[in-house]
This record gives C-alpha cells, sequence and structure tokens, in this order.
C-alpha cells in the first residue's frame, strides 16, 4: 500500500553518531531550500534513532524535497525519505503554530508587528537574520542594537505576519547553544 502524498516527509537511515541540535539545524539548512519548514522532528531515543520528521507548509516542497534528496549522503549515509504515514499535528490543525501546553509557552506581550529576539549567539550579525526571516511573508528589516549582541528587533508588515514567522521560528538555534527567544515588541 502506497502511502499518500503528506507535508510531512519521514526521513531514515540518518548517522545516528551526529547529535540532535546539530542534526536538527543541518536538515533545516538541507531541506529549507525546498520551502518554508513548519517543524522538524529528531529524537535520540532507542526507537527513534537515525531518524527525522520534517514538516513542511506547503505539499509541493515535501514532494520536491523527497524527490531531490532521497539517497541523499547526509554525513556520509545515503538519507532514505517518504511520505510520512499521517499527518503532523502541527498541519492536522490547520495552524502554523506548534502546539503549546500553557505553561510552557514564553510570556508575551501584545501582538505587534515588530519582534524582539532574545538568547541571541554572539556571532549574530543582520544578515544572519535577514535570511531566516526573510522567507516569510511581509518581512521588513531587521534592527540590531549597537553594544548588545544577543538582542535584536525584526520587523514586518502586518501583526499577523510577524506571529507566522514568531510562531514558526521560536526556539530556532542559530548555535547549538543558543535556541532564540521571540516574544512581540512592547508598544
Amino acid at each position: 500500500m502506497d502511502i499518500r502524498p503528506n507535508h510531512t516527509i519521514y526521513i531514515n537511515n540518518i548517522n545516528d553518531k551526529v547529535k540532535k541540535e546539530e542534526m536538527q539545524r543541518s536538515l533545516y539548512a538541507l531541506f529549507s531550500q525546498f520551502g518554508q519548514i513548519v517543524d522538524i522532528v529528531a529524537m535520540k531515543t532507542m526507537r527513534m534513532r537515525g531518524q527525522a520528521f520534517v514538516v513542511f507548509k506547503e505539499l509541493a516542497a515535501a514532494t520536491n524535497a523527497l524527490r531531490q534528496l532521497q539517497g541523499f549522503p547526509f554525513y556520509n549515509k545515503p538519507m532514505r525519505i517518504q511520505y510520512a504515514k499521517t499527518d503532523s499535528e502541527v498541519i492536522a490543525k490547520g495552524s502554523t503554530s506548534p502546539p503549546h501546553s500553557g505553561s510552557a509557552q514564553v510570556a508575551d506581550n501584545l501582538p505587534n508587528y515588530i519582534l524582539f529576539l532574545n538568547n541571541l549567539p554572539e556571532e549574530t550579525n543582520e544578515m544572519m537574520l535577514s535570511m531566516l526571516f526573510n522567507q516569510f511573508p511581509g518581512f521588513k528589516e531587521v534592527r540590531l542594537v549597537p553594544g548588545k549582541h544577543d538582542i535584536s528587533f525584526v520587523e514586518f508588515e502586518s501583526e499577523n505576519q510577524a506571529g507566522v514567522a514568531k510562531d514558526a521560528l521560536q526556539g530556532f538555534r542559530i548555535t547549538a547553544t543558543c535556541a532564540m527567544k521571540i516574544t512581540y515588541a512592547k508598544k
């Protein structure tokens, strides 16, 4: 029985010597050329080693990635890719914000078209953040704060567009140790 096309692709035969954070970053870098990624799930439990799920916003992106990267030597092992058997929770709910339990949510301000980023690594520059955020519609500009390397502002055309980027990149790791925290800037 063939698995129907899906926003989520399932990858196995991944080199399990690679650290989870590094693997997620590398998968993001490799797969984001095909389209916007909503989520990447990689687990290091015994049963799930060497496997990952990549959730795309667009079905076409998932299909292209699956065709183009089938057998791609990722950390010296050819990836095996197929559609996941079921849609990811994120897609099934029809929202691009990952499911949160109330307690884990980052305390946030009222929606705003300007996002406030903190916990950024020292080597962050305007170019890196622009490349990360310009994949989202409505992106206008990145503003670094002189003398403070760990914070930045990102401006969008509307609150909704800012919200989509905020949900998609919340906790994104620019480096292995720094998970970016994103909130709406105070009005």
